[in-house]
């Protein structure tokens, strides 16, 4: 039976791979609406768990939103090649098939169900809706964008992102809005270039995917866990590299991404963007540190017997990851000289 479902699995995250890669190559918009349709079919069985009611109402949230999504994409399609021809209504209609696929990624304004459906998810599922499902909105969204709407959407993001981690005592919620904030960078990214949207794009995954892996080992979902279990310090110390990492301090290899899309953005004279994504990256810092302050500083004596033992293999593969993220400020300094 466990082979069946993990063959399944593997079948679906195939299908995902596969969708992605119709939506990114099409000649066409309908042909990348098609794509987008077989990704949305092809996550929704990796969301849902007959054993779990949360994630099967995730799965149900997940489907409505993206249907709609995918709808409206599919109309202003139609609009556009039946009615808007002439030039003027041309930035309307890129306005218009913009925010379909802000509402595909999660993106402020349109984020509200991002949060909620996160919540009822596994760490894997969350991982995978953090970074692989905002490729194919994200690389649609570069073929036809209105500069000063996206402005607009990359402020938002960056506001949103820092200001919603704030108050948030959920883990997965938290990541969701750290999400969002990075969605602010990569978007003033993909406004230069592809080529530098994808860097820092694999630069967040990395990050991301060593956070959520970290999550997943220690079963940690909400932020009291941290400094009620007994974990390991050198674990904690992890923690602390990899958050900072993630914050984009300067030490650390997630600097790298933020420092070459900051230079991209001065030389085309974006100066009010830059401070308000710097803001915004100090408020996101201050959220990471109370987690690693949480888990290093407080300790809960009556539940101290809990202990978490992480395998030698994993704990060796996590702190070469770590000592990674520390050669940050080494491989920046290499890469401008």
């Amino acid at each position: 039976m466990y082979l069946i479902l993990n063959s399944n699995k593997m079948f679906f995250l195939f299908m995902l791979f596969f969708s992605t890669l119709i939506s990114i190559s099409s000649n066409s918009w309908i042909g990348c609406w098609i794509g987008l349709e077989i990704n949305l079919l092809s996550f929704i069985p990796l969301i849902s768990n007959s054993n779990n009611l949360f994630s099967s109402e995730a799965s149900l949230k997940y489907f409505l939103i993206q249907s709609i999504a995918s709808i409206n994409f599919l109309f202003f399609i139609l609009l556009k090649m039946t009615l808007l021809k002439n030039f003027e209504m041309n930035n309307l209609f890129s306005i218009l098939m913009n925010s379909p696929l802000l509402m595909k990624m999660g993106s402020a304004p349109l984020h509200f169900w991002f949060p909620n459906i996160i919540e009822g998810m596994s760490w894997f599922n969350s991982f995978i809706l953090m970074t692989w499902q905002k490729i194919s909105p994200m690389i649609l969204l570069s073929y036809l964008f209105n500069k000063n709407f996206l402005i607009l959407i990359i402020i938002l993001n960056a506001i949103v992102g820092a200001g919603g981690g704030l108050n948030q005592t959920s883990l997965r919620k938290l990541m969701t809005y750290s999400s969002i904030y990075n969605l602010s960078w990569m978007l003033s990214s993909i406004m230069i270039s592809e080529n530098l949207w994808l860097f820092y794009f694999l630069f967040y995954s990395f990050l991301i995917s060593i956070m959520c892996f970290l999550f997943h080992m220690l079963n940690l979902y909400y932020l009291n866990q941290l400094f009620f279990i007994n974990i390991n310090y050198k674990i904690k110390l992890n923690f602390l590299i990899n958050f900072l990492s993630l914050g984009g301090l300067p030490p650390f290899i997630g600097f790298l991404p933020k420092w070459i899309v900051i230079n991209f953005l001065i030389n085309n004279n974006f100066l009010l963007l830059i401070f308000i994504l710097i803001l915004s990256s100090l408020i996101t810092l201050f959220f990471y540190i109370r987690i690693t302050y949480a888990s290093f500083m407080f300790n809960y004596l009556k539940l101290k017997w809990i202990k978490i033992f992480m395998k030698n293999k994993l704990f060796l593969i996590l702190n070469f990851l770590s000592f990674f993220s520390i050669l940050g400020l080494i491989l920046s300094t290499f890469f401008f000289m």
